[in-house]
């Protein structure tokens, strides 16, 4: 029997080695979806509760993995639905396919049901979007799909309208098109920078007295290489959010996170460089760089168009991380001044005391950075650890270290709430022997929580640690810092989210006792299935900054002065940790 359109589309997933699929039904997709349930042995279908889940899962299972995530969702708002896991996966550089559906192809823009045109919706989410015009149109157009997706590490889509998926798929060929011309051949390339440019960049780098690196996610994969380098040219490691895991943060060449989230050595390291080396890092927060000719620079990116983007550097290596550092090392020189890494040690050791004291704390009610210590401590070597957005992400990049084998990433540079239990899952599938741990928010697990069912039905032992503040911690700290406003709109309508797993099918549990808090971790960790522990803390810890700058007091005295709400138990709370960090 001649296969359907949609038939030949899911053949094509297959020819590229696609093992898992994320969506939710629609009857703008049936005749997909009638194409999975037969292929089901061959290709698992994972329903979701939302279809921006899916698309989150799609991206979370490309940085986990380095594989194509691919999500599924109907016509309409369906497709519509995947936008904001799209553009996380955009910005963050994963590949992912995004399958969708259209209204009958001779009704499009006829007023028609769900009559969105989404391959216009999608341009500029996708590095390749196609509509599909016919049955023999569908492997042309996915080969190519995929092919864009993995080679160019973006978003690529195609959407098909209903009544094409289930056309014949050897009707209506034109006469250009000649049967299977497309390869699902996954071409590589050696990814290597020139000769000379590799020449030019060892004699800037060995020049340098104060070298600094700064490593992200395009470095996952060469921490051994970096290691390396960094022992040659006696260099601090300084590493971008999303590339936490590059090095383990017990490296002594580490001086972890930078930015508002990171730590003073790794702050003070940019500030003092004479010589920086970025890798793989496109890491937006520009004002952290070395200012403008204080720092000769020397960047190795895949991507030649992000080459100079945040630092005017001086040698632009294009290529592959690892392979571009291997080559680079027989050129390297060994610095004997070893007092900048030195330095960075030193200031690493008191920075790590700081944090001890600060997730060392016993009052009541609990401290965040409590709950993630305890956490960190408690990880399996192997452990996946997918934090969201917001206050959260401070405490993990702070509170939780990450070790060598361990897989740990956010939402980098779009930053959205929501996305650390559908990254959780994605991990866990691709992961099943695993432990896997999504950190995450009261205001980013609140948007996304029905997938607390989706761990059930799949029976997926994600462990979600939800720290619970009822605000908006993040956007509150923001409007008093940086804009010197009193909070407005942050506070949330109180959830029971271990009421709320219980519900779902999975276990919940609470603690707002730091003296129970690795007991109740431990029983958590230890519990079969998937286990949410709600975590009630201070609502009025704030997530400091390694240095505050004198706009930023300014800023803070000043929303407390015109009406913040909460202005005595807010400056109570600094004032006492403050206190205690300088006795």
């Amino acid at each position: 029997m001649a296969q359907t359109a949609a038939d030949v589309l899911i053949e094509t997933l297959l020819d590229w080695d696609v093992q898992v699929v994320f969506g939710l039904p629609g009857d703008g997709i049936n005749g997909i979806m009638e194409a999975l349930r037969t292929r089901q042995d061959r290709i698992r279908f994972v329903q979701v509760r939302h279809e921006e889940s899916a698309a989150f899962m799609a991206c979370g299972y490309a940085k986990f993995t380095g594989r194509l995530g691919v999500c599924l969702a109907t016509s309409g708002p369906g497709g519509i639905h995947l936008l904001n896991g799209l553009y996380d996966a955009k910005l963050d550089g994963q590949p992912v396919l995004a399958i969708t559906g259209l209204p009958y192809h001779d009704l499009i823009g006829t007023h028609t049901q769900q009559d969105v045109e989404l391959d216009r919706l999608f341009m500029d989410a996708c590095r390749y979007n196609a509509r599909v015009m016919g049955p023999s149109h569908v492997e042309n157009v996915v080969d190519l799909a995929c092919r864009t997706a993995l080679t160019y590490h973006g978003v690529a889509h195609v959407t098909i309208p209903v009544d094409v998926q289930e056309m014949k798929a050897d009707k209506l060929r034109s006469k250009r098109n000649v049967p299977h011309h497309t390869s699902d051949v996954a071409a590589r390339s050696a990814r290597l920078p020139a000769d000379e440019d590799l020449r030019r960049a060892a004699e800037h780098l060995n020049a340098g007295s104060k070298v600094a690196i700064l490593a992200g996610r395009g470095a996952l994969g060469a921490g051994d290489e970096l290691e390396r380098v960094a022992d040659l040219l006696a260099a601090p490691i300084v590493k971008a959010l999303l590339g936490k895991a590059v090095v383990p943060d017990d490296s002594p060449y580490t001086t972890g996170a930078i930015g508002l989230l990171g730590t003073r050595p790794s702050q003070e390291a940019l500030e003092a460089c004479d010589t920086l080396l970025i890798v793989g890092t496109s890491f937006p927060y520009i004002e952290y760089y070395p200012k403008p000719g204080q720092a000769s620079g020397v960047q190795i990116e895949l991507d030649p168009m992000r080459i100079g983007l945040r630092h005017p550097v001086d040698v632009g290596l294009v290529g592959d991380s690892r392979r571009t550092l291997t080559a680079l090392l027989p050129l390297l020189a060994r610095n004997g001044d070893r007092a900048f890494l030195e330095k960075a040690q030193r200031g690493m050791k008191e920075w790590n005391a700081l944090m001890d004291a600060r997730a060392a704390r016993r009052d009541v009610p609990m401290k965040p950075q409590v709950i993630a210590a305890e956490l960190g401590r408690r990880l399996r070597d192997d452990a996946i650890v997918a934090c969201d957005s917001g206050t959260i992400t401070s405490w993990w990049a702070g509170h939780i270290p990450a070790r060598r084998r361990q897989l740990h990433s956010v939402s980098g540079n779009l930053a959205s709430m929501a996305c650390g239990l559908p990254y959780a899952i994605a991990a866990q599938l691709a992961y099943p022997d695993r432990q896997v741990v999504a950190f995450v928010g009261d205001g980013g697990l609140s948007m996304l929580m029905a997938e607390l069912a989706t761990c059930v039905r799949y029976r997926l032992p994600v462990k979600v640690v939800v720290i619970k503040n009822n605000t908006l911690g993040q956007i509150k700290w923001e409007q008093m810092v940086f804009l010197g406003n009193p909070e407005y709109g942050c506070d949330l309508q109180p959830i029971d989210f271990a009421m709320v797993a219980e519900a779902c099918g999975a276990t919940g549990l609470t603690v707002d006792d730091p003296a129970q808090c690795g007991k109740v971790l431990d029983r958590a960790l230890g519990t079969p299935g998937p286990v949410v522990v709600q975590a009630v803390v201070d609502p009025f810890e704030p997530p400091m900054p390694p240095k505050i700058t004198l706009e930023q007091a300014a800023k803070f005295a000043q929303a407390l002065v015109r009406g913040e709400p909460n202005r005595e138990k807010i400056a109570l709370t600094v004032l006492r940790d403050r206190v205690r960090e300088v006795v």
